[in-house]
């Protein structure tokens, strides 16, 4: 059973930075896709950053420049560094991968990023 847990948020003030860490067991982690996704309330889950099972990073318009998306498959983690960060990226910030039918199927359980003015 594919199971992944977050790590890393917090609160910070605007222009500074956090790491978000997600540990991944129960399946070859480095043979697919994974992605950090975001909700803030009132508002719908967004993805904000993905990278492939060969490395190919993808990035929301509103994060490109700021946020970096990486993977340890070693270590069986994938990370978020966020920098620069505006109060609108306050959100609870959640990691997944994608089963084999190629949709986003297993989730973490989200960690709470609060950006202050």
């Amino acid at each position: 059973q594919v199971q992944l847990v977050e790590s890393g948020g917090g609160l910070v003030q605007a222009g500074g930075s956090l790491r978000l860490s997600c540990a991944a067991s129960g399946r070859t982690f480095s043979r697919y896709a994974m992605a950090w996704f975001r909700q803030a309330p009132g508002k719908e889950r967004d993805m904000v950053a993905a990278i492939s099972s060969a490395g190919r990073t993808y990035y929301a318009d509103s994060v490109k420049g700021r946020f970096t998306i990486s993977r340890d498959n070693a270590k069986n983690t994938l990370y978020l560094q966020m920098n620069v960060l505006k109060p609108e990226d306050t959100a609870v910030y959640y990691c997944a991968t994608k089963g084999d039918g190629g949709t986003y199927d297993y989730w973490g359980q989200g960690t709470q990023v609060t950006v202050s003015s």
